[in-house]
């Protein structure tokens, strides 16, 4: 290993919550084996500077931040204005490569992480990246060919990249959605509501999504006649969910059956055990909502990069853990239709719940971390 000895590793990709948790479980995993082999690392990020890289330093992760753009398969003026951001980012990963010279890199695509794949193959680093959609995302396609590793999420996505180097092993999930859980009873009890009645919980993604909160809002006295509710909002919705949401229930007397949090980081693991079933945008967050054995009403995003949140969607519903209502179907009758189906036909639930605990491949981020301390250790 490089360094005398130290086992140097750069992340890279960002730009949203399913790009960088896992990330964050991947160096978990590599940071367990490591200490247990008594090998000294440290670990880089490079990546854009945002909230999300915070998060990143936070796990003790060394930020690089970089100039990203996006790439986008459609037409779009934003390709134009790019150009000079992928220009800046490639040549600060060459620099930056250069310097750090990691044993390994692990991309999961996403901002910036094409230009660090490129030149650390111009190095010859090893690349090891993850796809967490069923679809792969174009910076994802691009990076396969110079990797050493390539691992995916969704048996469908296997497809996409060469057989000899391609492995299907679920969504690295962190230590906190995957350790030691308290009873679902005790968990509502700790988020403050009733422990026999059912509990939604309600997601738009890391970012929250402004039409299921508007659409929640608008029934909301028609949702919580039939369920308890923790709607997670997002950062920037939070403050106009949670003025709305009071002035909605104001004469609906309904004690502590409605509670709206910005963000669940550290209390995600409690809020998933504490929830019968989740309303949720898709995306590879279902591998979290299987790792709860959790049924969904999914609604995916209709603008989602390739359509990837409704192939997603689709892929766990065809096991029989949820139930996928499009955008342009999201009508109250149809949701609580289907929401009234779930609550109220015998078994439904149950059969949803083990379809989903069915769905979850355990192991994931270790997986990742076993191969890459694999290959480094065959090349010295």
């Amino acid at each position: 290993m490089a360094d005398a000895e130290k086992f140097l590793m750069v992340f890279t990709g960002g730009g949203s919550g399913g790009h960088v948790y896992p990330l964050i479980a991947v160096a978990e995993a590599l940071e367990g084996r490591l200490k247990a082999m008594q090998a000294p690392y440290e670990f880089f990020y490079m990546g854009p500077q945002d909230r999300y890289a915070r998060l990143l330093a936070e796990k003790g992760i060394a930020v690089h931040p970089m100039m990203t753009g996006k790439l986008r398969r459609y037409l779009s003026f934003q390709n134009i204005l790019d150009i000079p951001k992928f220009a800046i980012g490639f040549v600060q990963a060459f620099w930056k490569l250069y310097i750090l010279m990691p044993d390994a890199v692990f991309s999961k695509g996403g901002a910036g992480a094409f230009g660090v794949v490129v030149a650390a193959w111009f190095y010859r680093i090893p690349v090891f990246i993850h796809e967490s959609d069923a679809e792969p995302g174009l910076n994802n396609l691009l990076s396969s060919r110079f990797s050493t590793g390539i691992f995916v999420s969704f048996a469908r996505a296997a497809r996409y990249f060469n057989p000899a180097i391609t492995k299907v092993i679920g969504s690295p999930l962190r230590t906190e959605l995957t350790g030691p859980r308290t009873t679902k009873e005790l968990a509502k009890e700790n988020l403050g509501f009733d422990p026999v009645k059912p509990l939604a919980l309600i997601m738009g993604g890391s970012q929250g999504s402004t039409r299921i909160n508007e659409f929640i809002l608008s029934n909301l006295p028609t949702l919580i006649s039939r369920t308890q509710v923790l709607h997670q909002t997002g950062q920037e919705n939070f403050a106009d969910v949670e003025k709305l949401s009071r002035a909605a229930l104001l004469d609906a007397g309904t004690g502590n059956r409605y509670e709206a949090v910005p963000y669940l980081t550290d209390g995600m693991a409690m809020a998933m055990t504490a929830a019968d079933f989740v309303i949720s945008r898709s995306g590879s967050s279902v591998f979290e909502l299987a790792a709860f054995g959790l049924p969904a009403i999914l609604i995916p995003l209709a603008e989602s990069a390739n359509g990837h949140q409704l192939i997603d969607a689709e892929e766990f519903a065809k096991t029989g853990a949820a139930i996928v209502i499009e955008e342009d179907n999201l009508l109250p009758g149809i949701f609580f239709g289907q929401l009234d189906r779930i609550l109220s036909e015998g078994g439904l639930r149950e059969r949803m719940s083990a379809a989903s605990s069915r769905f979850f491949i355990p192991g994931a981020a270790d997986a990742i971390a076993g191969d890459v301390i694999a290959v480094v250790a065959a090349r010295e």
